[in-house]
């Protein structure tokens, strides 16, 4: 498209060249820019792309949008670019995204799911109850991002915007009804989604994590935010619904702060979506479930305590979009699990072996209640913690893990360029703050869970935690194929 329509409505502060220049796709990576590209510079978190406006010029960029002036050289390289300066490369960038690909998602409801924790569980919910009402839902999230039999790797749980709108345009394409989309805290509070339209939004919770990025609870609230009040991140304002756990200190917040229509969810009588008669079984659990709609029995494979609250949360979704309680129980029903998240290894010697993505304080905490609740034996639990990422939360989750378990294995999880024994020294101190006299270091992850499942006995139960439905390892920079429900299951085989 000509460039004078791509960027119609922006505002410029600088303008130079050909506004009827060809734009044949736009990048924010110059390695990704290809001759008649618009180059988008954007300021990342470990890199700027401002550096690398030569390099894309010289791969072909037809035009250059940054947020400051396009630098000169002595070969006369930017005489045949159009140059854009803005004020805000990011936010312009999902606008220019919503008009290059004509907003995809027009024919499409957008659902987004926002909290520290249970988001992926809570889309995959809602993604079986869609199906069960005749629905063609697609899904981006944590896992991947899958829709019509596709399934597409998924490098962050949020993508940019242009990635977002490339996939929500594939979605249209594929005749999709509903995207189910987790909304990381990184990506409100970088705009990646500042365009797209929500029908629904959902809060789950909210508990310590991603402090190495937004450094106090304050912004990290602030960027959950973001999905449900107007604000400059938000082009779209408020979506037309918000499903709010209400038992959740933060829900409370959230409550009196968004002008959508609010959905509650909770354990409380006040609470629009309630559950009650709960029973909890290694087979699954079973409540009663009780909507605007009306009540009725459900039953669920899903076996953590708090898998309710991703239940109610999907339900709720479900009631906001119009769905009947019968595809509401009947995609319950369905779903048979969730990679990572509490999902039993199968083995030869019949050992309970859990893995499960909890990599934060109060995930761990509920992980660990929710298999001492369904243990007769001990609890070994094997865990790290992520290197580059919040180091506040180590000795936290030392100190719950020698809380809640008999023995705990402390291992590295993705190291990436932090030194692993440093990492482990700070969630031992957490560990021996506990109490805890039943630990052992033991830097090999894949020796670690070995050494966890060749101690245990048929009643006790492995909880390997921290990475979940992850394949390989982070070490240094590199990225290594690594996969704890293939150890479990292999240390659990050879010892048979």
């Amino acid at each position: 498209m000509r460039l004078r329509d791509l960027i119609d409505g922006v505002t410029i502060q600088y303008f130079q060249g050909d506004p009827d220049a060809k734009i044949s796709g736009i990048a924010y990576d110059s390695r990704l820019v290809q001759p008649g590209c618009l180059f988008v510079a954007l300021r990342g978190h470990r890199q700027d792309g401002h550096n690398y406006i030569k390099d894309a010029i010289s791969r072909g960029a037809a035009a250059v949008l940054s947020e400051q002036p396009l630098p000169t050289g002595g070969e006369g390289q930017t005489n045949r670019v159009a140059m854009i300066q803005v004020v805000d490369a990011r936010r312009t960038l999902s606008r220019l995204a919503v008009r290059f690909f004509d907003s995809p998602f027009r024919a499409m409801r957008l659902i987004g799911i926002t909290g520290t924790n249970g988001k992926t569980t809570t889309a995959y919910l809602l993604e079986s109850i869609l199906v069960a009402a005749g629905k063609q839902p697609g899904v981006i999230g944590t896992i991947n991002y899958r829709f019509a039999g596709q399934f597409l790797e998924a490098p962050v749980t949020t993508p940019e915007s242009f990635d977002l709108m490339q996939i929500l345009q594939r979605m249209a394409d594929s005749s999709v009804t509903d995207v189910v989309m987790e909304v990381s805290s990184h990506s409100l509070d970088q705009g990646r989604v500042r365009d797209c339209p929500f029908q629904v939004a959902v809060f789950t919770n909210l508990s310590q994590d991603h402090l190495d990025y937004h450094r106090t609870m304050e912004a990290y609230f602030d960027a959950k935010t973001r999905l449900f009040t107007p604000s400059p991140e938000n082009g779209t304002g408020v979506p037309a619904w918000a499903v709010i756990n209400a038992d959740d200190p933060k829900g409370q917040e959230l409550i009196q702060l968004t002008k959508a229509r609010v959905v509650t969810y909770g354990r409380g009588n006040g609470c629009l979506i309630r559950a009650e008669n709960i029973r909890l079984s290694r087979a699954g659990l079973k409540a009663r479930l009780i909507t605007p709609s009306g009540e009725r029995d459900i039953a669920s494979l899903l076996i953590g305590a708090y898998d309710i609250y991703n239940i109610m949360a999907a339900a709720g979704a479900a009631c906001a979009l119009g769905i009947d309680l019968e595809s509401i129980h009947s995609g319950i029903l369905r779903l048979r699990g969730v990679p990572g998240r509490l999902e039993t290894v199968q083995n030869r010697r019949g050992l309970t072996l859990i893995v499960d993505y909890a990599h934060t304080p109060d995930a761990l905490l509920k992980a660990l209640q929710a298999v001492r609740a369904l243990t007769a034996g001990r609890v070994i639990t094997v865990f790290g913690c992520g290197g580059d990422r919040d180091r506040g939360k180590r000795k936290e989750m030392g100190r719950i893990a020698g809380m809640g378990s008999d023995t705990v294995f402390i291992t590295s999880d993705n190291p990436r360029t932090e030194d692993p024994a440093a990492i482990a020294s700070q969630i031992e101190a957490g560990v021996i703050e506990s109490g805890a006299t039943e630990y052992v270091l033991d830097l090999d992850r894949n020796q670690a869970i070995h050494r966890a499942v060749k101690m245990a006995g048929n009643e006790d139960l492995v909880l390997i935690a921290g990475k979940g439905h992850e394949t390989y390892q982070i070490i240094g920079t590199e990225k290594r194929p690594f996969d704890d429900r293939v150890a479990a299951a292999d240390a659990a085989n050879a010892s048979d």
